[in-house]
């Protein structure tokens, strides 16, 4: 088993993805790392790693926009997910007051904007490929310091000056594991076969009947809450009512969306894609007929329906 993440070592993704794969039994899983979240995810489509752990959301910042455009743009199909506590922490060889230069991954960054205006308001901040990579730089220079996680201050020989920098406590980002897919779309609504059945080509049939059994009844309730279905619909910016009649496919059959958000189609000033994860597994009767009622009301552009996979949702037993 080959896992792609961000790299280099110590980074959130590569916690995330041990994670994951301790969660479900993948033993002596072997690591890449890629410079960036484009570079991890497009190794899984390609077939260059089996899968691929990126971040998706943080529950401070939102959405992380170039792994939503990543999922539009290729075919690569969602097999799981996990989330992870973030714990920045500002890392450094030298001390506090000798520090002018501060790197981390732009989320990084973010994330603790408040902290970084009132302790250090004159240093200079830098951007870089991940949280590790930053710790990774920060270790050539003591008047530079990092904001990354504990992991990285070990790997990387650094000092934690100070820990939990982030502004908000509850700090937590959502990580999805992808894997190389078919086409899934263009008004053709694939079923069980994109959330599991092609899964022992990556993890061997006994692996796939312990991610993904519940996949085989295809009964109305077979997920209940143990599944989530993720899916990019585009809707027709002109026709009035869309939206409302896009989430009615939803509210009258008792499905609970977890998440919805619009994204920009790159194409012109006010058109969008809608990015949807909700409860319930593809396979589902109730799910088959609602995703069947959406396509018919999404427009009529092409790859106006796009399923990104069903898979286990996230419980924190941890």
């Amino acid at each position: 088993m080959i896992i792609g993440v961000m790299g280099p070592e110590g980074s959130y993704s590569e916690r995330a993805a041990k994670l994951w794969a301790r969660k479900n039994g993948l033993r002596g899983a072997e690591f890449h790392y890629f410079a960036d979240i484009e570079d991890a995810f497009l190794a899984a489509v390609r077939g260059n790693t089996d899968i691929s752990v990126v971040p998706v959301e943080n529950s401070i910042e939102g959405s992380v926009g170039v792994t939503l455009d990543l999922l539009l743009e290729n075919e690569a199909v969602i097999i799981g997910e996990i989330v992870v506590k973030i714990e920045h922490c500002l890392l450094s060889k030298g001390e506090p007051e000798k520090i002018r230069v501060i790197l981390s991954h732009p989320q990084g960054l973010a994330q603790c904007r408040h902290f970084l205006k009132t302790h250090f308001p004159e240093a200079e901040l830098r951007s870089t490929g991940s949280t590790s990579h930053a710790a990774r730089l920060a270790g050539e220079f003591e008047e530079m310091a990092a904001i990354a996680s504990p992991e990285a201050a070990e790997r990387y020989g650094l000092k934690i000056l100070l820990s939990n920098v982030q502004d908000r406590k509850e700090n937590h980002t959502r990580f999805i594991v992808v894997r190389g897919g078919e086409k899934v779309l263009s008004g053709k609504i694939k079923g069980k076969a994109d959330s599991g059945e092609k899964l022992n080509t990556v993890f061997g049939r006994n692996a796939e009947h312990k991610l993904c059994s519940e996949t085989e009844t295809g009964t109305e309730n077979s997920s209940s809450y143990a599944f989530k279905t993720s899916l990019i619909v585009y809707l027709e910016k002109d026709r009035p009512g869309a939206l409302y009649e896009l989430l009615g496919s939803f509210a009258k059959r008792g499905i609970n969306l977890t998440k919805i958000e619009s994204r920009p189609s790159k194409k012109e000033l006010g058109d969008y894609y809608f990015y949807i994860d909700f409860e319930g597994n593809i396979s589902d009767v109730l799910i088959k007929d609602a995703l069947e009622d959406i396509k018919s009301k999404a427009g009529t552009k092409s790859s106006t329906l796009k399923v990104l996979g069903s898979y286990p949702a996230f419980r924190n037993s941890e």
